[in-house]
């Protein structure tokens, strides 16, 4: 339940705005004067925590809310840019974080609450950017030297692609293909298509630069590229599937792209208004205006759904749940103390819907489910029908150290921005590719080894759980590439949290995989070791085995 309560979550927060900028020579004021503004804004920096994630960006009634937002998120949001479009800055720009609560007309437009942003971030931490093109890594859509192989559209069907619904059976032990029917697509609609179909491979932007102009029908299929190795002979990427099968070429490129430039921000924001937290009073915890729970059938399937203002999810364990509510990682059991047995094995099944105060404007204009508020909506309901009570204590539990063993990593240069971020480095080189069990793939620029520590919780999610401790004594900032695969896809061992990461038969895997524990050693130089450490723990106070009535 786990996995798919949080992939169908993430799914609608982590959809990209589309750039919509045009490139200037001369440096400008992020916002005019004329510009709209909020009526008051509550910032300030984010509570600490090791998994900070970014929500928020929408207007729920009168109130814009933004969480553990980075200025790069906040800038992205304000100008309709993706993150890897704001260039420049300092350091400090993907690292720092910050909350705002901010009330606005409940009928400002999406295009609105942009100039509001971007007038707050003038305002409050006299952000100045300009527009700039520069060439950034992208998979750039080509006319290759024979000619296309797409059927011109007669411009009556719907502009889409869609799985198709007559592909061929796949033999019985062979790997399948992805089979997909597009219709009535313009060249920069292909692009976009191919980098939301094939995201498995397209980690970059795709462009189109083919210069071909009017609308195509054309069918595709290729192998998933994590399926591409057992596929063997049979396999196809998309880039060969492009190639043979539209008559088109898709390769990486550094290439021209519409940017933001940062030319001065303040690191932090100016103090709030005296009386802010009288006139701009928290808005009320949400809760589910319904919620059924019944039993689960024993040979029910793991799934979660949201759907317009409610949420189904079948098959799960309260153990789940509160994962999900308080952001603890699955895999650690000593993230939770006082915890019966039961909380892992008994499984239900919710159905519930949300109250108008739980949804918020989308970038269409019509209501949709806040699913920011949707943890502390589960918070509600385990309190309510499971009678929870709990607190957060610190405890002396297992935690990491980094120790430096023969580092060998290239130092940065300083006047890059700080960061990771999941894909290729500079190079280009994509191990996932040729060995799909080398699932992740991150480079870090500019990072010292206490700040990766700092972001280890939060880019190892299934390995590392708690707050890691720098003690390689490194102090340099350093650019590095790290391949490991996922704690889930090592066979026959278990993740790092309930082996010794100190034993190296812990990271043996005969599939090739690699532990990050392994891969930090291999690639960086640096050990990752385990040592009894104080940490945040969920203690349960009290909860009840059954759930009150429906």
């Amino acid at each position: 339940m786990k996995r798919a309560f949080a992939c169908t979550t993430l799914l609608t927060l982590l959809t990209s705005p589309l750039f919509a900028q045009t490139a200037a020579t001369a440096a400008a004021p992020a916002t005019s004067p004329a510009a709209p503004t909020f009526e008051l804004a509550d910032v300030h920096s984010s509570a600490k925590t090791t998994t900070p994630n970014f929500t928020g960006g929408s207007l729920r009634g009168d109130r814009y809310l933004l969480h553990n937002a980075t200025m790069v998120d906040m800038i992205a949001l304000a100008y309709g840019v993706e993150d890897d479009k704001v260039l420049s800055g300092p350091s400090w720009l993907d690292i720092d974080r910050f909350d705002v609560s901010a009330r606005a007309p409940r009928d400002t437009s999406p295009d609105d609450i942009k100039l509001m942003l971007r007038a707050l971030l003038a305002d409050r931490f006299h952000l100045v950017t300009h527009n700039d093109t520069h060439p950034l890594p992208s998979f750039v859509l080509r006319a290759d030297k024979s000619s296309p192989k797409l059927k011109p559209s007669n411009g009556s069907a719907k502009s889409e692609c869609i799985s198709t619904p007559n592909a061929p059976s796949t033999p019985e032990g062979a790997v399948p293909y992805n089979y997909v029917t597009c219709t009535n697509l313009t060249l920069d609609q292909i692009a976009k298509y191919l980098h939301d179909m094939a995201s498995g491979y397209l980690t970059n932007p795709v462009v189109n630069a083919t210069g071909i102009q009017g609308s195509w029908d054309f069918d595709i299929h290729w192998t998933s590229r994590g399926s591409l190795a057992k596929a063997g002979a049979d396999g196809i990427s998309i880039f060969d599937a492009v190639q043979k099968q539209l008559g088109l070429k898709l390769a990486p490129e550094q290439y021209p792209t519409p940017v933001i430039v940062v030319d001065k921000v303040d690191e932090k924001p100016t103090p709030n208004a005296p009386g802010l937290d009288k006139a701009l009073p928290p808005p009320p915890p949400a809760e589910f205006d319904v919620a059924v729970l019944t039993p689960s059938k024993p040979d029910a399937q793991e799934t979660g759904h949201i759907t317009a203002n409610q949420v189904n999810v079948t098959h799960f364990t309260v153990k789940d749940l509160i994962d999900y509510a308080w952001h603890l990682n699955f895999n650690d059991d000593e993230l939770i103390a006082n915890a019966p047995k039961w909380l892992g094995e008994d499984h239900w099944d919710l159905l519930a819907k949300a109250a108008p105060e739980a949804q918020s404007i989308g970038p269409d204009g019509k209501p949709q489910f806040d699913t920011d508020l949707l943890p502390h909506m589960v918070q509600a309901l385990l309190a309510d029908r499971f009678l929870m009570k709990s607190h957060i204590e610190v405890r002396t539990i297992e935690a990491f150290t980094l120790v430096a063993a023969n580092p060998h990593m290239t130092k940065a240069d300083p006047l890059n921005r700080t960061g990771c971020k999941e894909g290729p480095g500079p190079d280009g080189k994509d191990p996932r590719i040729a060995n799909p069990v080398l699932g992740r793939l991150v480079h870090c620029q500019n990072m010292t080894m206490a700040q990766f520590a700092d972001q280890l919780p939060n880019l190892a999610n299934g390995y590392v759980f708690t707050p890691v401790l720098d003690s390689t004594g490194l102090k340099d900032a350093y650019d590095f590439t790290l391949s490991f695969s996922g704690a889930g896809a090592l066979r026959g061992t278990k993740p790092p949290s309930s082996t010794s990461a100190n034993d190296p038969s812990a990271a043996v895997d005969p599939t090739g995989g690699l532990s990050l524990p392994d891969a930090m050693a291999k690639q960086l130089g640096i050990k990752m070791i385990k040592e009894k450490r104080p940490s945040p723990v969920l203690v349960i106070d009290h909860i009840e085995e059954k759930p009150t009535d429906n």
